[in-house]
């Protein structure tokens, strides 16, 4: 099913996003808006070990990617690879490249021609040389991942960007406990990315959190502390528009908790008793997670509770660099959560041809609060972008079909139930195609190309036990 968890774990500040905007892969969701799309939730294995495996099925190794950038002539395409690694039983180095070609093939078609024609071989060969060397073409990344206990992982990472200033920094602890997971994550700057495809950088960004796993009865919870420094700035110019709440400097105290529900309607788990283990053996699926055709309702309804300490004086940048006072931050939030997904799949993706059709329909409402004022307020248009934004409902859409054998196309859609002072009526928010190859051998392992319109991104990632 569609992850239901996602409403409960957007409400913090460790909820990574897939974003080609840095080289680990990876960017934070801005907690308090709408919840993500299902296809935008980055893969949990290393960016840097997913270079590693998918470079052996690409030529030299080396795997495209589409991000914009500040600096139009550099373009958006560039190309990944995993220039070192020094892989242990417990210990994983590496150091990641990245190039944008663009501009060096626009100054050949410009510069480098017209010299020939001219006869001047040296004044050309001097042009390529001074245009490799150009710094703003490359990026790397150096990253390290060490497990001192089978139960514990440390993460360390630090990446330049040749067209940006400064470097990124990054440190993870991950603790498992028998029923609950630790996580203490430091990043300096941290990259955030809100509902809109806007991003914002946060010089300082600091979460340790404490999550229980998913009990019998459904219930799970999650307590943490956040701390952000520094005034939040926007990655790129925008329109204007004010940093979110969430990103002001300040320390916050949040909980929550959840309690999920689903139902099979037919198949599932109760059809799976009736298959033989000789039908398994003999046709195994490519995807041991879509091997089960079925219909089913679950649902998931859940509360959070912060306390904000310090920053109540809430001066930032907006999208043009310059200071702006904001509305002052509650120092005290209390909300409600609540999804409802219905699932149908056909098929059990085992033959090469039509074998999986598959649909997932997800309403959301991520602010009860905001819902229910609105609704005793007789849906007045009266309301701000941001307030409108908190009250309207959005319906998920998630629609994947086999194309021929491990190759499945996936279509994630994000309605907006409502009108916002741009559009009016209901409208989709967000897109995110992909193709995705399954690799049977890892029994639910699959190479994912995506690419998002509104953002104008694309990677491959490889994504391990993951819907």
């Amino acid at each position: 099913m569609a992850h239901l968890r996602t409403a409960m774990d957007s409400a913090f500040w460790d909820f990574d996003v897939s974003s080609s905007q840095t080289l680990v892969g990876t960017a934070k969701a801005v907690p308090g808006g709408p919840f993500p799309l299902d296809g935008a939730r980055a893969s949990r294995t290393l960016r840097i070990q997913q270079v590693s495996f998918l470079g052996n099925g690409f030529p030299l190794g080396i795997l495209p990617s589409f991000s914009p950038t500040a600096h139009k002539e550099l373009g958006s395409f560039s190309l990944q690879s995993l220039l070192l690694k020094f892989p242990a039983a417990d210990w994983w180095v590496g150091l990641v490249g990245q190039f944008r070609p663009k501009k060096v093939i626009s100054s050949i078609k410009e510069d480098i021609i017209s010299d020939l024609d001219n006869l001047e071989l040296l004044p050309a060969l001097k042009d390529v040389a001074t245009m490799v060397l150009d710094k703003t073409l490359y990026s790397y990344g150096l990253c390290s991942q060490f497990s001192p206990t089978p139960f514990s992982s440390v993460f360390a990472s630090t990446e330049e960007h040749g067209d940006r200033k400064g470097r990124r920094h990054k440190a993870m602890f991950y603790h498992r406990l028998p029923h609950h997971d630790i996580n203490l994550e430091a990043a300096w700057p941290e990259l955030f990315i809100d509902h809109k495809g806007q991003y914002w950088e946060v010089p300082e960004s600091l979460s340790l959190d404490l999550s229980s796993l998913k009990s019998e009865s459904g219930l799970r919870y999650r307590v943490g502390l956040h701390k952000n420094g520094g005034v939040p700035r926007a990655l790129y110019h925008t329109d204007g528009g004010d940093p979110p709440l969430t990103l002001m400097p300040g320390l916050c105290a949040k909980a929550a908790f959840s309690l999920e529900k689903n139902r099979y309607l037919w198949g599932g788990k109760e059809q799976k008793q009736g298959v033989t283990e000789t039908t398994d053996e003999a046709e195994p699926s490519y995807d041991v997670r879509l091997k089960d055709p079925h219909a089913a309702i679950s649902g998931i309804v859940g509360g959070t509770f912060s306390a904000w300490f310090g920053g109540s004086d809430t001066v930032g940048t907006n999208g043009d660099g310059n200071l702006a006072i904001h509305n002052k931050r509650s120092p005290l939030n209390a909300d409600l959560f609540g999804s409802l997904c219905y699932t149908y799949q056909h098929g059990s993706f085992r033959k090469d041809f039509c074998d999986l059709t598959r649909l997932d329909a997800r309403l959301d409402i991520s602010s009860g609060s905001a819902f229910a004022k609105r609704v005793f307020n007789g849906f007045k248009k009266s309301i701000d972008d941001l307030e409108r934004s908190k009250s309207t409902p959005r319906l998920n859409l998630i629609f994947q079909q086999q194309i021929a054998g491990p190759i499945v196309f996936r279509v994630d859609s994000r309605l907006m139930l409502g009108s916002t002072s741009v559009k009016r009526g209901p409208h989709v928010e967000d897109t995110i195609l992909s193709l995705n190859y399954s690799f049977k051998l890892l029994e639910s392992g699959k190479a994912v190309f995506w690419f998002s319109p509104k953002r104008k991104e694309g990677m491959v990632e490889l994504r391990l036990f993951e819907f």
